[in-house]
């Protein structure tokens, strides 16, 4: 009879500690990346009794063998934040304490005031870092990407898609920076259109060149191109000649492109392979080569169309397209991850480049991840050791940017176990009590 009040004891302690993890499972119910848990119970060793029909066995009641997180797929909720970040797959993020590699499915990022990625308990998410160049090396680091810098490009090309009136006339004298001959160089005359490119020297610094185009024959044309004096500002000098110094004309012959036209309009040479060289000034880059391309033409080897950018038709002068590769150096303005994990970063110059990629872990039994509280597991021998890779690679799944997965407790379903482990609880004392009223029967029986 004393065995039945041990049994429910058994079973009191039991279904209390499942209601444990079921308050804790509802507790959590709004925690991002949470996992729910359940109890395991196993009947204890039973008692065997010896009679005259054989041997019998008496259960002597349960166990708890185990909580078993579980670790399905959680729902996704969208967010404003590009550093909310889920992943869509069986992989933990992984974030770095000190020294110390955790494991998280809460993907709640920001970045701190040195510029690392990390979560709200300043942990620093892992990745694969960027050379300079934007290359994804193997090296799995702290991610950080505030204080990246977009350096300066300075400009060897320069391409341009216009129209040549070819009912302009030539001009009757020759083209001159200094058309009024007052000796500034800042007034060029002679001449029957231009446009003006912006081209940046080898710090970033922005300079306008200005094209010329001279009409010199049937079908032919002759740029000019000027600039800004760095030594004389506010006076002009050509492509291909070098400042004579502040209050000294330029010094150096100017060097012009020749462009030719057949008589449908079309291309035929701008010979774009011979550079213009520019002095911007002796603490960048002197002299700069910049090659100007007008398209390519039906006298060139490749031999093009004629007509891919640059005509020559009698119609009005226009510019339909003017580009240049170089660029001022830029700061990190946005963050953008893609689901390869890929984080770029745009500048404000207007370049983007790559900073990084999120790396994931998964591990052969996740059930035996140790929980450590703030969202945060880590590695055990039961887990395994983590396989580390790139994300949409070998099944560890994809991360998803704006995106936060949510708790993946099932409340209707918690409250059913809730009710059942109540019930068991209360049948349970229930037996506690009646084996207690046999013993007060046996306790009378003697008086």
């Amino acid at each position: 009879m004393l065995t039945s009040l041990y049994t429910a004891i058994s079973g009191m302690n039991a279904n209390g500690t499942a209601l444990s993890v079921i308050g804790d499972n509802i507790a959590n119910l709004n925690t991002v990346g949470f996992k729910s848990s359940r109890v395991d119970f196993g009947d204890v060793l039973s008692q065997s009794l010896t009679g005259v029909s054989g041997q019998s066995q008496i259960g002597r009641g349960v166990m708890v063998l185990g909580v078993t997180p579980l670790f399905t797929q959680g729902s996704f909720e969208t967010t404003a934040n590009g550093l909310d970040l889920a992943v869509d797959g069986d992989g933990f993020f992984m974030v770095n304490d000190g020294g110390a590699r955790y494991y998280t499915r809460a993907g709640q990022f920001e970045l701190d005031k040195n510029g690392f990625i990390t979560n709200p308990e300043g942990l620093t998410l892992q990745g694969y870092l960027a050379d300079a160049a934007g290359n994804i090396t193997g090296t799995i680091g702290n991610m950080q990407i505030a204080t990246t810098q977009s350096a300066a490009n300075r400009t060897t090309m320069a391409s341009l898609s216009l129209n040549l009136d070819a009912t302009a006339t030539v001009p009757t004298v020759a083209f001159t920076l200094d058309a009024n001959g007052d000796g500034t160089s800042n007034d060029p005359g002679n001449y029957n259109f231009s446009n003006t490119v912006t081209v940046y020297d080898s710090q970033g610094g922005a300079h306008q060149v200005s094209a010329y185009y001279v009409k010199t024959g049937v079908n032919a044309w002759a740029v000019h191109y000027a600039h800004e004096d760095p030594n004389n500002p506010g006076t002009l000098m050509e492509g291909g000649q070098t400042s004579g110094g502040a209050g000294f004309p330029p010094v150096g012959a100017a060097v012009t492109q020749a462009l030719t036209f057949d008589q449908n309009g079309a291309l035929i040479n701008d010979n774009s392979t011979t550079a213009i060289n520019f002095d911007f000034g002796a603490a960048v880059t002197t002299p700069q080569a910049i090659n100007f391309n007008y398209g390519t033409g039906t006298g060139e080897a490749p031999a093009g169309s004629g007509f891919d950018m640059s005509t020559q038709f009698a119609s009005a002068f226009a510019v339909t397209n003017l580009s240049q590769d170089g660029y001022a150096s830029g700061s990190l303005k946005s963050v953008g991850i893609t689901q390869d994990g890929i984080v770029t970063g745009v500048f404000t110059n207007g370049q983007t480049r790559t900073l990084g990629q999120v790396s994931l872990a998964r591990f052969t039994s996740p059930t035996g991840l140790t929980k450590l509280g703030r969202n945060l597991f880590a590695e055990t021998f039961d887990s395994g050791q983590p396989v580390v890779g790139m994300p949409s690679t070998s099944g560890i799944g994809r991360v998803l940017s704006n995106s936060l997965e949510l708790s993946n407790v099932d409340l209707a379903e918690e409250f059913v176990r809730m009710i059942s482990s109540q019930r068991g609880f209360q049948a349970n004392s229930r037996i506690i009590t009646t084996t207690d009223e046999l013993m007060q029967e046996l306790v009378n029986l003697k008086r």
